[in-house]
């Protein structure tokens, strides 16, 4: 059998992935799909130095990425074509939301140390604060996790009193309500609340109205950890929880409830896992000291907050947990 021992040189290769994110901030792969093939040619169309984007490209090239189909001509191969992708150009390039995910990795270290995200180090501003003094950041955030960078979110899960006893939904930090949308135009009879910051809000209309559900949807620009719209049956956070520390994970989940009372649920999509999974570190960790927890974790979160688990499993797209007010 062959010897399987990871290499310590491989694994701590900085090289590949800042010419990965090099490449993607140059759009080489889109002018090569336009044409641009000879270094010198397609040095001037990203204006950039050839020498050096040339000793970039071979060493990708040596990685299995692009190929060099003649000296000094460059082509795209299968793993190069990724880079046209929308959602994996929002998340590489250096010049926006990219580079600051790329440089958090450089606070790691105090993160580890510490427990809490040293975003600040590196940008001067915490990282939700950074988005407010960034607003073009700010966009390419919304649209990392909307459906230019995770495609269309899948609506279909099922809660345990039944989607037939729903009227309202709150979205709650739901962004540019692409996840509303799709719950709203799948069940005709439900109305929809979405709740995000102002700068977020502003940039939903576009998702409501392609989905035709605009006379539906109600806009609520304001911080999720100040009173939510109170009243409706199904609070739902999808991919909300994991972005924070335990004090603040448990102060969105006490809104959530002082909302929902008495009968309303929350649902919580995304950042909870069973209890025997195994798991490794993530980016909203070093961004912004997120989590992901465990069941068995959120249940204790859930019961501070005043909340009860009263389901929780695996389904087709999600491990959907639901709560509701502890009485």
């Amino acid at each position: 059998m062959a010897d399987q021992t990871p290499n310590l040189w491989e694994l701590s290769d900085l090289c590949t992935p800042w010419c990965v994110h090099v490449v993607a901030t140059l759009n080489i792969a889109e002018h090569i799909e336009a044409g641009h093939h000879d270094i010198n040619d397609l040095a001037k169309a990203a204006q950039c130095d050839a020498y050096c984007l040339q000793a970039v490209l071979r060493h990708l090239v040596s990685k299995g990425l692009f190929v060099e189909s003649t000296t000094s001509k460059f082509a795209l191969n299968e793993a190069a074509r990724g880079l046209l992708d929308p959602g994996m150009h929002l998340g590489l390039d250096l010049e926006s939301l990219g580079g600051r995910m790329a440089h958090s990795w450089g606070t790691l270290l105090t993160y580890v140390r510490t427990g809490a995200s040293a975003y600040h180090e590196r940008f001067g501003l915490p990282f939700w604060e950074d988005l407010d003094a960034h607003p073009a950041i700010a966009a390419d955030f919304d649209a990392l996790i909307g459906p230019a960078g995770h495609g269309t979110p899948d609506p279909d899960f099922e809660i345990t009193v039944g989607w037939e006893t729903i009227r309202t939904v709150v979205d709650v930090g739901g962004g540019t309500g692409a996840m509303l949308a799709e719950i709203l135009r799948n069940r005709p009879s439900i109305h929809g609340i979405l709740v995000d910051l102002p700068r977020t809000i502003a940039r939903s209309s576009e998702t409501f109205a392609k989905a035709g559900v605009t006379h539906r949807a109600k806009l609520v620009g304001q911080s999720f950890f100040k009173p939510l719209p109170s009243g409706a049956d199904l609070y739902l956070l999808r991919g909300v929880i994991n972005d924070w520390p335990d004090r603040e994970a448990i102060e969105i989940l006490a809104r959530c409830g002082e909302a929902a009372r008495p009968a309303g649920r929350i649902v919580v999509l995304k950042g909870i896992s069973p209890d025997e999974t195994p798991r490794g570190i993530t980016i909203e960790m070093v961004l912004v000291g997120g989590k992901q927890r465990t069941l068995s974790e959120f249940r204790e979160l859930a019961k501070t907050a005043g909340l009860e688990v009263v389901s929780a499993g695996q389904q087709k797209s999600y491990y959907v947990v639901e709560c509701r007010p502890r009485s």
